[in-house]
């Protein structure tokens, strides 16, 4: 076993991924070549502006991921492509869109800016069908993305071109966390997370088909929801099959321990037919089942909680 990658020794000792997706309230993505150094908005192409209004939201409450990607065959000369992806309140089905062209990366940051505080941002929101799909490649944060990241991403891009999907864009993307879950991607508008995807799990969730058992093992939660709720949600997928993604969902926390080994959650769903529905149940740390795992240096031992689901009861509704 060569442990000198840590998503190998998270594949060899069957770490859910559940549960491991980030809740931000806007995701902001970034066109910028590569290559990216390890502290990405260090890299040479980032501008002084950028780089500060970065450091800036650090000190607010606003939770925003700000990410560099690329795509060779998108860019446009003289144009910098800025995606930004805010989510709403309410039930929801994903994220809300707003895509921006500048005529220069230095122009990000007074429009991001504009846009996070905007309180009518919704003027601006794409209403394409538009599937942007982001893979983190950043080899330099993290050797388990390019060993694994990369070569996905190369073949994402085929994969998406057989299938004739020219609504889909495959993006290569700046760190987003869970780099021992190599290949792993976010799916926007929905902004699902997904672990160690391959030619034949990534094929399905393009095209919601097949047996959807593999989920268990390569989904890593929903950015909507809080950690708990993404494990009662997979649970929903599996119950609900492929036609749960295309609900929209909210949730609430009923009751929770300090320590997050205890979670009663409610999620609330709408269906395409207009008839309303929900589901609670616990969802619970299995203390047996706890791992210690380290980086691909060995040197930092995290502790990885693994989730199970217990009591769900739900209430269907008209």
């Amino acid at each position: 076993m060569d442990n000198s990658f840590c998503a190998l020794e998270s594949r060899d000792v069957g770490e859910d991924p559940i549960a491991n997706a980030y809740n931000f309230d806007f995701f902001v993505m970034i066109e910028c070549p590569t290559p990216w150094i390890d502290e990405t908005f260090n890299s040479k192409s980032v501008p002084d502006n950028l780089r500060n209004l970065v450091k800036e939201f650090a000190d607010y409450e606003i939770a925003v991921e700000f990410l560099l990607i690329y795509n060779k065959e998108f860019k446009q000369p003289d144009t910098t492509r800025v995606l930004i992806f805010h989510r709403p309140t309410g039930l929801a089905q994903g994220y809300s869109k707003s895509e921006f062209l500048l005529s220069d990366i230095s122009e990000a940051a007074s429009i991001i800016k504009k846009c996070l505080f905007d309180k009518n941002l919704d003027t601006c929101i794409d209403e394409s069908n538009t599937r942007d799909i982001f893979i983190c490649t950043h080899g330099s944060r993290d050797k388990c993305c390019a060993k694994f990241g990369n070569p996905f991403y190369r073949q994402a891009k085929n994969i998406v071109k057989d299938l004739g999907m020219n609504n889909v864009r495959i993006w290569q993307s700046s760190h987003f966390g869970g780099h021992r879950f190599a290949a792993t991607a976010i799916d926007f508008p929905e902004a699902r997370y997904y672990a160690r995807l391959d030619s034949e799990s990534f094929s399905s969730i393009l095209t919601r088909t097949g047996n959807l058992e593999f989920i268990k093992h390569i989904y890593r939660g929903w950015a909507i929801l809080p950690e708990a709720a993404q494990v009662l949600e997979r649970e929903m997928i599996l119950i609900y099959g492929w036609q749960w993604l295309s609900y929209k969902v909210d949730y609430q926390i009923i009751q929770q321990t300090e320590n997050g080994e205890f979670n009663r959650i409610k999620l609330n769903f709408l269906k395409p037919d207009g008839s309303l529905g929900s589901v609670k149940a616990d969802v619970l740390v299995d203390k047996a089942k706890t791992l210690y795992l380290s980086d691909c240096q060995g040197e930092i031992v995290e502790t990885i909680p693994q989730f199970y689901v217990e009591n769900l009861l739900a209430d269907m509704q008209e």
